[in-house]
């Protein structure tokens, strides 16, 4: 801009005087910081998240437990293997005294790793079992990949 006895300045001194911003050496520091943080702290986070799906694994199955109780107590025995989990929300043709849905939903829900719910009747050690393969999908593991049964915690 131009005054009357003021110095004659270039447009490209006039756009640097207006602009403040950040050096490229502060920008760097700024992200080895959030590089650290996230390595300090991403690992724990994680270790929360595969924690929290089996818990969530465990009370799932501890509430079909519960459906499949009240299945009992309506039709005087639990589904068969080939009825599956499929029978708390459609009736199964051989029930007559089913009083359904016993799940929320019209779907029985997966594992919190997008994965099917095996069932089985008899179980080991029990009238049925419930089980999720854990987060690898196939039976055996360790860790959040181990297999998550009923009556077992």
């Amino acid at each position: 801009m131009m005054r009357s006895g003021s110095r004659l300045m270039t447009r490209r001194q006039l756009l640097l005087a207006g602009s403040s911003g950040f050096t490229l050496i502060e920008m760097l520091v700024v992200l080895v910081i959030i590089g650290l943080i996230m390595g300090l702290v991403g690992p724990r986070v994680l270790s929360y998240l595969s924690d929290a799906r089996v818990k969530a694994t465990k009370l799932q199955i501890e509430a079909f437990g519960s459906s499949l109780d009240l299945y009992y107590l309506d039709n005087g025995r639990y589904p068969s293997s080939s009825e599956g989990l499929q029978a708390l929300v459609r009736r199964p043709s051989n029930s007559e005294s089913w009083n359904g849905p016993y799940l929320k939903g019209a779907e029985v829900p997966a594992d919190p790793w997008k994965n099917e719910y095996v069932y089985r009747s008899p179980g080991e050690d029990s009238p049925y079992e419930i089980m999720s393969y854990g987060s690898d999908g196939r039976e055996g593991g360790t860790g959040s990949a181990a297999d998550i049964k009923s009556g077992k915690h």
